[in-house]
């Protein structure tokens, strides 16, 4: 085995440990971009309901 061939196969082996952290990372950011979205849409729905609740009281 060359030394090249040994460097390649070092080299793909780090290529893929760097690939796994930032495909790591990314779903991590997505998932918590994806919980921030549906904790605004259900804050939005309740203060939507409460202040409903409250305009209903004062007629």
């Amino acid at each position: 085995m060359s030394k090249n061939t040994v460097w390649t196969i070092l080299g793909v082996i780090l290529a893929i440990i760097i690939a796994w952290f930032l495909v790591n990372i990314l779903f991590s950011v997505l998932a918590f971009v994806f919980k921030l979205v549906i904790v605004a849409v259900v804050a939005l729905v309740v203060f939507l309901v409460l202040r409903g609740i409250f305009a209903g009281r004062r007629s």
